[in-house]
């Protein structure tokens, strides 16, 4: 299930951390800190799928390597308190293939920093894995037009009424104000990047017809009040519980999640209407749900009596109320709760239909990109077997990503063939159309199904309103006659 997770913190000098060990720890590299000396060594870092630059245009083309654009950024700020970089860490969504994450990832980072003049480092760690996330560290000083850095805010001088500096008391100083130059750094611009991740990651679940959507707000701004959200574990309690150790994360998370089911089943509990004794049960067939309904609303109506719920009383609301209750033949509140269970077990069913079906989907996801990655790349490995012994160092760092992708393919194709000679990637491909027009139908009746939900749960609100309103009439009544309940 595609999940909701961006943070956003800073990298900053004053609390003892380095732009540098932060970009080499994130992209498993090697570089030394030219402002102290120091080399930080994470080459035997696991885990990583993806690294990658991206420089708005009036950056240094220079800043495409890691080494010199995070040394560049310790050497310009002086200050022992300095921010160095900013990072985001998102959780990337499972429903989509490697390839679909990392088209994902470079468009919201281009569209939210790039293009706004922030250089971009990208990691994607995890992709394997149950929980695959990105890091991106993002520079905080903007660009002048001659690719030099500009200055991240400017001093506004405060005059006198005859123009003349004002100073503090000690006279050494004068008063000014900081303006930031770039507004990257407003209270509401962590609310805009988180939304705007939130709102492009619907938008490529949609793409490939996933009905799961993800909203960034909280629960409480949603006005979800019958779930507890649960807490991120991060990295490491992840590869904990992973392993079957259970953290304090952990524990805390699988509390909530059964929380969350008793609240379920107490919300999905609808109260069964009292026995209807009054004059209509002499006849000789009992009044119908949409009989009583019908009766209750004729009478406010002649009477002219209003009251919290006179929206309903509305009458294409009430139409469509006692039209609903008569077809579907509803004769009381527990024949109305049995046919919205019914139609929550639909639902249940066409999501356990859809488990098997991601889950195929994704493998042959991972064999069709590992099958094009061998066809891909066939001709330079035998280009590199061609090579004399001594040149073949050489020719492999040249080649390095296309030789490793290669290699990485052909263990991968050998594991999954299964005896065969060839690859079937004609027969993959088909059986992942097929399986994607399947999925897309099966999404299609369960977003159809949910709509026709929040119906019929909106008119068992109002069928239960109704009644309610009608009881504490009666009682009053009844009250106002002397008469004790």
């Amino acid at each position: 299930m595609a999940i909701y997770h961006c943070s956003i913190k800073i990298v900053s000098r004053g609390r003892g951390k380095s732009a540098v060990a932060a970009a080499a720890y994130r992209a498993g590299a090697v570089i030394k800190n030219e402002y102290d000396g120091v080399t930080h060594d994470y080459s035997r870092k696991g885990g990583i799928a993806h690294t990658e630059i991206m420089l708005p245009d009036n950056a240094p083309a220079e800043y495409k390597d890691r080494v010199v654009l995070w040394n560049a950024v310790e050497k310009i700020e002086k200050a022992k308190n300095s921010q160095l970089a900013r990072e985001i860490e998102i959780a990337l969504p499972i429903e989509l293939n490697h390839m679909q994450n990392l088209n994902l990832i470079r468009e919201y980072v281009r569209k939210n920093f790039v293009e706004h003049g922030m250089c971009a480092d990208i990691a994607i760690h995890g992709i394997e894995t149950e929980n695959p996330h990105a890091h991106i560290l993002l520079t905080m000083r903007p660009f002048n037009e001659d690719r030099t850095w500009g200055a991240k805010f400017k001093k506004v001088i405060h005059l006198d009424d005859d123009g003349n500096k004002i100073y503090n008391s000690e006279k050494r100083t004068y008063k000014y104000t900081k303006v930031n130059t770039v507004d990257w750094d407003n209270r509401d611009k962590a609310e805009e990047w988180r939304e705007a991740w939130g709102s492009i990651l619907n938008q490529y679940l949609e793409q490939i017809g996933h009905a799961e959507r993800v909203d960034h707000r909280s629960f409480d701004r949603q006005g979800i009040t019958d779930r507890l959200p649960t807490i991120h574990l991060g990295v490491a309690a992840h590869q904990m519980e992973k392993r079957g150790i259970k953290t304090e994360r952990g524990d805390i998370n699988r509390e909530i999640v059964v929380t969350n089911n008793l609240l379920r089943q107490l919300n999905a509990r609808i109260s069964k209407l009292e026995k209807w004794i009054d004059e209509e049960s002499k006849t000789n067939e009992p009044p119908t749900l949409a009989d009583v309904i019908s009766e209750i609303l004729n009478r406010r109506e002649q009477s002219g009596q209003s009251s919290r719920y006179g929206a309903i009383n509305n009458l294409k609301q009430a139409a469509a109320m006692l039209n609903f209750l008569q077809e579907n033949k509803i004769m009381d509140l527990d024949g109305l709760h049995k046919f919205i269970i019914s139609m929550h077990n639909k639902q249940s069913d066409i999501r356990e239909k859809l488990k098997p079906m991601e889950r195929r989907l994704k493998t042959l996801d991972k064999h069709i990109e590992q099958a094009e990655y061998y066809r891909e790349f066939t001709k330079i490995n035998r280009l590199y077997n061609q090579q004399k012994p001594k040149d073949k160092e050489d020719f492999f760092e040249s080649h390095r990503r296309e030789l490793t992708l290669y290699q990485a393919a052909e263990r991968y194709i050998k594991t999954h063939l299964n005896g065969r000679d060839k690859i079937p990637l004609a027969s993959w491909e088909k059986e992942r159309v097929n399986l994607t027009v399947e999925r897309k139908s099966l999404n299609a009746e369960y977003l159809q199904l949910n709509d026709e939900v929040g119906k019929v749960e909106k008119i068992s609100r109002s069928v239960q309103d109704i009644l309610y309103e009608e009881r504490r009439r009666d009682k009053q009544q009844i009250k106002s006659h002397g008469i004790e309940l």
